[in-house]
């Protein structure tokens, strides 16, 4: 489902920052070579990251689904000097083109890339994370979570994408259509979690933006 028409979402996408040429070619790449395409972050959510990573300025970050990287690169812009961003992606395929634009992007030495099962790796990683971007299996959101949580400290960021799951969340529920149960309950576990305080943005599908309390 789109929510803007695409006219707009062209507006509204050449009135934001130039997507970098790194970007560009590895969202050209993705079309031409991996399985739906259609899951990349795309320019203007990448910018949204980007400035909000910055905003953040983390030391250390968390990727939950890396895919071909693009989000990963644009995350890694707000690192602070001598940070590390580090990625898990489940599809061991993908890791050398993530590491070609990695490289390529001029971010390579501060990400960490992780092949194999999030919620096997999160534990093994002994870090405070400031910034955590969720974008893997949906059904496994909330375990994702719970993991990061772990793993942060009173300010951190946790961002979750997907959450609109293209309007399914608003349309009656299919009881086999085990992604949209699991995102409808994934929502309305972070709106009354004491334990962060959140806000869920229509940015692109969906958006969660979550501050550690």
């Amino acid at each position: 489902m789109h929510f803007l028409s695409p006219l707009l979402e062209n507006y509204i996408a050449e009135s934001s920052e130039t997507e970098p040429k790194v970007l560009t070619e590895l969202t050209r790449e993705t079309h031409l070579k991996v399985v739906r395409p259609r899951m990349i972050t795309g320019h203007f959510q990448g910018r949204v990251l980007s400035l909000l990573s910055k905003i953040i300025s983390p030391k250390n970050i968390l990727e939950i689904g890396t895919y071909t990287g693009y989000s990963a690169i644009c995350l890694a812009e707000g690192l602070r000097p001598g940070g590390q961003l580090h990625t898990i992606e489940v599809n061991e395929e993908l890791h050398a083109m993530q590491r070609h634009y990695f490289d390529k992007s001029g971010f390579g030495d501060q990400i960490v890339q992780h092949t194999g099962d999030a919620l096997e790796i999160i534990p093994c990683l002994d870090y405070p994370f400031d910034l955590v971007f969720i974008d893997a299996h949906k059904v496994e959101y909330d375990a994702y979570f719970e993991a990061a949580l772990t793993k942060t400290r009173p300010g951190s960021i946790i961002l979750s994408d997907n959450v609109l799951w293209s309007g399914k969340v608003v349309e009656p529920l299919v009881p086999s259509d085990k992604a949209t149960g699991a995102l409808l309950a994934y929502n309305e576990k972070l709106k009354n979690d004491p334990r962060v305080e959140t806000v869920l943005l229509p940015i692109r599908d969906g958006l969660t933006l979550c501050r550690v309390r």
